[in-house]
């Protein structure tokens, strides 16, 4: 350990007595001068006695003031003084936060003592400048109702909530790399949530679900009269973002000349509508999205090299599901209590088993196969606790493994209407044939969107239903995406 960084002094503020002397022991034997506190308030009230120190590690939920606030009163006091916040309550709004407050470093409990030193040796000044990375292998979960959230606990789940926390701040283009299902949209969220930009609009575009001849006029906007069919002036998805985050999905998926467009607004921040002479200036920070390689893309000529380099200023990997098994039992019971709440039914409970059984499936679908399978399982399960025979049925759309989806689902559906039934009236509801119906088309609906991945004319076949009508069913508010 050089001399100066021997010679550097930090603080360690936790109500935890384990955590703090695990912590001190290990600052102390890597060579610094280390002192403890239990709160907050001691800390301040020894600052104010002898020299500030370099360097301050802080825990957040603490008796009397916690630790963002004395993050807060540090950055006021003593803006120069790195500090490192630690918590065991890792999400991004808790990391975000921190590092809004100023936070040099958010470390999640239980961390790893050789990890905790080698951040101090990083954040100390005399320490050499590291570049931070930009290439993380994060995934991302599924939503609860209201906004989407980001929900994991893996260390996977970890570095991505580090990773927004920081680049939610930065006016930067990010470009987020995953396989269909993973999760990306909420990732875009999340870093426009957790942004400067977060009361300003989040709008998000699928240009691969939308006709190449339609994209432009979807991006851009048009005047009346620019093509046939135009009658009234459209306002696109960039001026719709203007002042806040626009996220474009697959966009791998566009063409060549519209990438030639969306490069123009990068660089300048201004456009024409199609049919259009007025100029249309916006600021809007993009984030794109694609299953695909760009690299690849831009060898076949596919894809443009400079969009390409202008997108991905920072590029975030979202692993599969696969490889973030140990978040699955979180994710599975945040969407089985999601899908209580709009079947209106108690919510089921997962058994050793049934864990066990998700765990070990490959989830070629990722995250969004997981939150369909949830949906089958809250449907068709017939015990308040799932079994594993429960999501192995639930695996196979509904079927068991050693019989048919009819010689078991039926019987499944009618004992779950009954009991929903004799619910709905003990408590004294009335229009119950109307509430059903309408349940019962919601779940046909999932279920055979699910069944054909989301095309909405083969599901309209299989239910014996017009295209116009599972459209109308489905609403403006409930969409198929990435």
């Amino acid at each position: 350990m050089p001399r100066s960084t021997q010679a550097a002094t930090v603080w360690v503020v936790d109500d935890d007595r384990s955590v703090r002397f695990v912590l001190t022991t290990a600052l102390r034997d890597a060579g610094y001068t280390v002192e403890g506190f239990d709160s907050a308030a001691a800390a301040l009230s020894a600052m104010a006695r002898q020299p500030v120190p370099d360097l301050l590690f802080t825990d957040v939920r603490m008796p009397g003031d916690d630790g963002l606030v004395l993050l807060d009163k540090l950055k006021t006091a003593h803006p120069q003084l790195p500090v490192i916040v630690m918590s065991a309550y890792t999400d991004v709004a808790s990391t975000a936060g921190a590092f809004r407050g100023g936070a040099h470093e958010f470390l999640s409990k239980p961390f790893d003592l050789d990890d905790a030193v080698e951040l101090a040796r990083r954040a100390l000044p005399e320490a050499e400048e590291l570049p931070e990375p930009v290439a993380l292998p994060p995934a991302a979960a599924q939503k609860e109702e209201g906004p989407p959230q980001l929900i994991g606990d893996t260390p996977a789940m970890r570095a991505l909530f580090r990773a927004i926390g920081r680049l939610a701040q930065a006016p930067l283009s990010v470009l987020i790399n995953g396989e269909t299902g993973t999760g990306k949209e909420l990732v875009a969220n999340a870093l426009h949530r957790e942004s400067p930009r977060a009361k300003g609009p989040f709008v998000a575009l699928n240009t691969a679900a939308i006709p190449a001849e339609l994209l432009e006029s979807e991006l851009f906007g048009h005047e009346a009269g620019a093509f046939t069919g135009a009658t009234k002036r459209h306002i696109g998805r960039f001026e719709q973002a203007d002042g806040g985050t626009l996220f474009l999905d697959e966009i791998g998926d566009m063409p060549l000349a519209l990438q030639t467009r969306l490069l123009r607004v990068l660089a300048e921040g201004e456009f024409f509508r199609v049919g259009g002479r007025e100029l249309i200036r916006v600021d809007v920070r993009v984030v794109a999205a694609t299953h695909q390689d760009l690299e690849t893309l831009v060898e076949q000529g596919r894809f443009r090299a400079d969009l390409l380099h202008r997108l991905d200023m920072v590029r975030l990997l979202l692993p599969p599901l696969r490889e973030r098994l140990g978040d699955v039992p979180q994710l599975a019971e945040n969407f089985l209590a999601n899908a209580a709440r709009r079947l209106d039914m108690p919510p089921k409970r997962l058994s050793v088993a049934a864990v066990k059984a998700l765990r070990e499936h490959h989830w070629p679908g990722n995250v969004r196969e997981l939150e369909n399978v949830c949906w089958r399982l809250a449907a068709l399960a017939v015990a308040d606790t799932v079994s594993a025979e429960d999501v192995q049925a639930a695996l196979n759309r509904g079927g068991r493994a050693t019989g048919s989806t009819a010689a078991v689902a039926p019987q499944h559906w009618d004992k779950a209407l009954a009991a929903w039934a004799r619910q709905r009236l003990a408590e004294g509801a009335s229009g119950l044939h109307a509430e059903a119906r309408e349940r019962l088309d919601n779940v046909l609906l999932e279920v055979a969107l699910d069944f054909t991945d989301g095309h909405r004319a083969d599901a309209a076949t299989r239910l014996g239903l017009g295209r116009n009508t599972v459209t109308r069913k489905l609403g403006p508010g409930r969409r198929r995406g990435s």
